[in-house]
């Protein structure tokens, strides 16, 4: 019987499913993410499905892993020792940045340092010019010298980005030949491998930013890798990507920056895979864990892809983290977890964006925590209940919580419970703001789409958030508090290659357009084959297109087939059509050209997983009933309690009522109705205001 493992490493647990044949085992696990090595938790996890029998862990053919790792690194300092070589008068591009700032006005803008030190960043006398002439050769003594105050400085890490090696790759090849025969035991990363593209700044960042996280990742994932295999566990563990797609773990250790955004590009794809089951396109997606909220949306059944983002960001506001090249997939990410820690100072009640995360994590799960969190107002409120959180596994200390939230309730006059209904609502009105960035925003009406909420805590807030927002329809998926680790199931090999050329979008361009895909083509093909992928894969293009003379471009689908007259029209035509839907209209006459040219390889996914519910089991006792906060009733009312094991498909709830499972709970608001569906997913109509 052939087995696949998925976990999905979070800020406060780290998540497991796991599938059989072409069936999702239902029985889903969550255990504390261990720090400073996750992979320990990992291990315990794995350790407790063994022990249930619910599979012979030598039946496990592969492993599908999100992980936080090379994240962490990034956002606690705790990366390798970098040097950064670059052309000479580019010392300070990390340093400058760019103008774009998050608040316009703010004089002292908050930044986060970058990732490699001033006086580590070296001058190379090299230059190449943005057609790929060389103007200035490397000189072999120089860099020798540096090689010699890169042994001296201990650097475990060489990132190198000369100006224009999008375009000629040779100077930074040298260099990194140099540099391998004088230090074999120092990373290097090329920002031609790694973000061939134009824009110094950012590819500057994303080429640190590898060499940064690089040697955690790899020792990381070896030590992982050998933990599963003298489990008996096949030698195939495959690490989720930013853009939604898996890589085998030897490509993660060549690109390591690609895993940043991993564990949340997981859940969308659950989404996107619930989506298709329900036969909804048209999705929202809203994953609240312990330390964040993300949220994103699903058009046409299809996660929306970005060229890149931002990671560290201050106060989760855009154009203040460290930009990244890396496809990914598109998201809004918030500083709202159940492990948010309240505070009120200056009279004002706050919620996040510092975290308890597991340790020592919310004040009722008693582990020296005594701070007030969202949970401890969850607790308070009676939306989780003392026994059966996480399946009974942990019992939560409902006079810790409460004294904790009292430490805000006295300084601001409020009882406890009205400073943790206070806490619940600031925390699902921050997650408003960031729904609305994905949906109003970008031209997406709310009213049209289903909000999909996953994550240990999403569903604990979803109904709310989907009534504020003017959402009327919302879909709590079969395994939501696991949801990342059941996207990993759904997840298939997936790769991609983009290269900086610009050209006019004209006939003219068709034999260098062909080149050009022909050779990213080649260059998939080599990790493809080292990703051993099974299955039929199809190959899809892109461009990314501006008006001549603009500084900004649009992201376009091209047609598959031969690179001719028809197919520059049809680009034309798209490009037209998406700048019009973006910008209300097009720019006549102006001549249209590509800068970035991309290429992407997926695997066809044939699987069709379907669950087990003979499987689902639950370990707690539950009452029938619960002492539940709604404001709306005027404070606390007799709720009822339903285990989602117990409910068949087609069965009716309304609100208000709680929903309970292992990993989550679903609170439906009074006036929501709630539609167990054929696919064992918990499909809620949202009431209005007043019902």
């Amino acid at each position: 019987m052939s087995i696949q493992i998925a976990f999905d490493v979070g800020g406060t647990f780290t998540d497991f499913a796991f599938s059989r044949e072409d069936r999702i085992g239902s029985t889903f696990l969550k255990v504390p993410t261990t720090y400073p090595n996750p992979a320990d938790g990992v291990l315990a996890g794995i350790a407790e499905l063994l022990r249930l029998k619910l599979f012979d862990i030598k039946d496990a053919d592969a492993a599908f892993h999100a992980t936080t790792i090379a994240t962490n690194a990034v956002l606690e300092r705790k990366g390798a020792r970098v040097a950064l070589l670059t052309t000479k008068g580019f010392r300070d591009i990390l340093i400058i940045g760019r103008q774009k700032r998050p608040q316009t006005y703010l004089l002292n803008v908050a930044k986060p340092a970058p990732l490699v030190q001033r006086r580590a960043i070296m001058e190379v006398d090299e230059r190449t010019d943005p057609d790929g002439a060389v103007r200035t050769p490397v000189d072999p003594g120089e860099i020798a010298a540096i090689a010699g105050a890169i042994e001296a400085g201990g650097y475990e890490a060489v990132a190198i980005c000369f100006l224009h090696s999008y375009a000629n790759a040779g100077n930074e090849r040298l260099v990194a030949q140099i540099l391998g025969e004088r230090l074999p035991g120092v990373r290097i990363s090329l920002s031609s491998e790694i973000s061939p593209k134009i824009r110094e700044y950012e590819r500057t960042s994303t080429t640190v930013a590898d060499a940064y996280v690089a040697p955690a990742v790899n020792s990381y994932i070896s030590q992982l890798r050998r933990s599963l295999v003298d489990l008996g566990a096949a030698d195939n563990l495959q690490i989720m990507q930013s853009n939604g797609g898996l890589i085998s773990q030897e490509l993660a250790c060549q690109y390591p920056v690609r895993i940043i955004e991993s564990g949340p590009a997981a859940g969308v794809l659950m989404c996107a895979a619930i989506g298709r089951a329900e036969g909804v396109g048209k999705l929202l997606t809203f994953d609240m864990g312990g330390t964040t909220a993300k949220l994103g949306a699903i058009d046409d059944g299809e996660p929306a892809i970005v060229a890149g983002f931002e990671v560290d960001v201050v106060d989760y506001k855009k154009g203040s983290g460290l930009p990244l090249n890396i496809s990914s997939i598109e998201l809004v990410e918030i500083g709202a977890g159940g492990g948010s820690i309240a505070s009120a100072e200056m009279n004002l009640l706050t919620v996040g964006p510092r975290s308890a995360a597991s340790r020592p994590g919310p004040a009722c799960y008693g582990k020296g925590g005594t701070l007030p969190t969202v949970t401890d107002a969850n607790l308070v409120l009676g939306y989780i209940g003392s026994e059966g959180f996480n399946g009974g596994a942990m019992r939560l200390d409902r006079d810790a919580a409460r004294a904790a939230i009292d430490t805000v309730a006295r300084p601001l006059g409020l009882s406890i419970e009205q400073a943790a209904w206070g806490i619940h609502a600031l925390s699902t009105n921050n997650m408003e703001r960031a729904l609305r960035i994905v949906s109003i925003e970008r031209g997406r009406d709310p009213r049209d789409y289903t909000l999909v909420a996953f994550g240990g805590a999403g569903p604990l807030h979803a109904a709310r958030l989907a009534r504020q927002a003017a959402v009327r329809r919302m879909l709590v998926p079969f395994g939501a508090g696991v949801g990342s680790a059941m996207g990993l199931l759904a997840a298939v090999p997936k790769l991609d290659a983009l290269v900086t050329r610009i050209l006019p979008l004209a006939l003219e361009s068709a034999s260098e357009i062909d080149v050009i895909y022909t050779a990213l083509a080649a260059r998939l093909a080599e990790d493809a084959a080292r990703l051993g992928a099974k299955g039929a894969a199809r190959l899809s293009r892109i461009a990314y297109m501006r008006y001549q003379g603009q500084g900004f471009e649009i992201k376009v689908g091209l047609d598959d087939g031969p690179i001719d007259e028809s197919f520059i029209r049809a680009a034309q035509a798209r490009f037209a059509d998406a700048y019009r839907r973006i910008y209300g209209g097009t720019v006549p006459d102006s001549r249209v050209e590509v800068t970035d040219w991309q290429l992407i390889w997926q695997v066809e996914d044939g699987r069709g997983r379907r669950a087990e519910p003979a499987l689902i089991r639950h370990d707690a006792a539950l009452p029938s009933h619960r002492d539940v906060y709604f404001p709306e009733l005027g404070g606390y009312v007799k709720c009822p309690l339903h285990w989602r094991s117990s409910l068949s498909s087609g069965t009716w709830i309304d609100g208000p009522a709680i929903i309970v499972e292992n990993e989550t709970s679903t609170v439906l608001l009074p006036g929501d109705r709630a539609e167990i569906t054929a696919q064992a997913n918990i499909h809620v109509h949202i009431g209005k205001d007043g019902a």
